[in-house]
């Protein structure tokens, strides 16, 4: 195929592809294979990651819902029966994090989990905090607006989410740059190609992490608090408490979901905006129009590019079988791509009236934080092109190296 760049190579015929997920020309513009792989082979064999890929709109988000598959599989059949490798003695403290994360749980004990900390991220609790985001957002500005420019990574698009996660839990403000070193640390073991070094930093983040959490929840059994984890201690289900390891999981959970992704997005959201060209004026008018443009931002650079699933099942899906045990990836920032779903697809057009982005998932799995992450987008990003209104890309930005997460390194802007 001649349109294809020299790192990507598709046999459309087999369905196999073959493309390096650590190299800078794919990561750092994913949309643009994104498209050849809709044009060529939209549900394809990835031969680095030996594993079924969907990249397909309709595909992904009936796959989202399809209870034949799940983020776990051992609650129903072991290791041994599936052929999978024993659990590895140097991710101990990791795995023990992860053992009861909503991410990874199926019902009955999702359901329990979710359930009991659902109640605080509902979008008429979240809007409590508009006022509290943006005076956050002001503050900062106001440090760095004098200076002419700033790296807004570091002095804004990092602050904000930590900081509003970390107080709806009940964790002091101070600890925001700690909490952030060990979310980068942890999520790295979602990285393609990890190292043996990227898997010992996220042991070690997560023993630091999980310690820090017990501290905390014993401190909160002593003295409750009007905060989220002291209502996860005191609050019971169907005559059922969480236990301290299930606490430690939904705590480390919500802090990494809570403000990395959100992180990411801050920054692919200026960048995206500052590059389409259309005026901010009109972006942000009302709040119906930064809706859009916020919704817009978050379907054309979304910060979480795939998620995994488990064949629970046996089950055929665009004419391939799957086996109990095998599992897929569903790419989630290729499906708000789909040139069958959305007309011009790589630009950026926040007056579309098409189908809503996949970008928080979707069906049981729907990420608890978003209506989070979205009220933070959507105060923070007006507020701070209404206070910088000459804002611009001082130099070109680099993508991080961390797919299949989508964030940037830097984001220099000046004014």
């Amino acid at each position: 195929m001649s349109n294809l760049p020299d790192f990507l190579r598709i046999d459309s015929e087999t369905r196999r592809v073959f493309l390096d997920g650590r190299n800078p020309a794919f990561y750092s513009d994913p949309n643009r294979v994104y498209a050849l792989l809709h044009e060529h082979c939209p549900t394809f064999y990835w031969e680095e990651q030996r594993q079924w890929f969907f990249t397909g709109y309709d595909h992904v988000n009936a796959l989202l819902r399809d209870r034949r598959f799940g983020r776990q599989i051992l609650h129903i059949a072991s290791r041994e029966e599936l052929g999978l490798p024993a659990p590895q003695p140097h991710l101990e403290n990791f795995d023990l994090a992860e053992r009861y994360s909503l991410l990874e749980l199926e019902p009955p004990e999702h359901t329990r989990l979710r359930t009991l900390v659902n109640r605080a991220f509902v979008s008429r609790h979240i809007e409590r905090l508009r006022p509290e985001i943006a005076e956050l957002a002001e503050k900062l500005i106001d440090g760095f607006e004098k200076d002419g420019g700033t790296e807004l990574l570091s002095s804004f698009a990092d602050i904000i989410p930590v900081t509003m996660i970390a107080r709806m839990i009940g964790i002091p403000d101070e600890m925001g740059p700690q909490l952030l070193a060990w979310s980068h640390a942890y999520v790295g073991m979602y990285m393609f190609k990890r190292t043996a070094e990227d898997e010992d930093a996220a042991d070690r983040a997560a023993k630091k992490f999980a310690d820090y959490v017990k501290d905390l929840i014993a401190e909160r059994r002593r003295s409750p608090r009007e905060d989220l984890l002291t209502h996860m201690i005191h609050t019971e289900h169907k005559g059922q408490y969480l236990t301290d390891d299930e606490l430690v999981s939904t705590t480390i959970v919500l802090l990494n979901a809570g403000h990395e992704a959100t992180v990411h997005q801050i920054g692919n959201s200026v960048r995206v905006i500052l590059d389409g060209g259309l005026p901010p004026s009109e972006l942000f008018r009302d709040d119906a129009a930064t809706e859009r443009t916020v919704e817009e931002t978050l379907r054309i650079c979304a910060p979480v590019h795939i998620f995994q699933r488990w064949a629970l099942e046996d089950a055929e899906i665009d004419d391939l079988t799957f086996k109990r045990g095998d599992k897929v990836s569903l790419i989630l920032a290729a499906a708000n791509l789909d040139p069958k779903k959305f007309s011009d697809p790589r630009t950026f057009k926040p007056d579309r009236q098409e189908a809503p982005n996949l970008s928080f998932g979707a069906g049981i799995h729907f990420c608890i934080g978003a209506p989070l992450a979205r009220l933070e987008l959507n105060t923070v990003l007006p507020i701070l092109f209404r206070r910088l209104p000459g804002m611009r890309i001082a130099k070109t930005p680099v993508v991080k190296d961390v797919y299949h997460f989508h964030g940037l390194e830097r984001l220099d802007l000046s004014w």
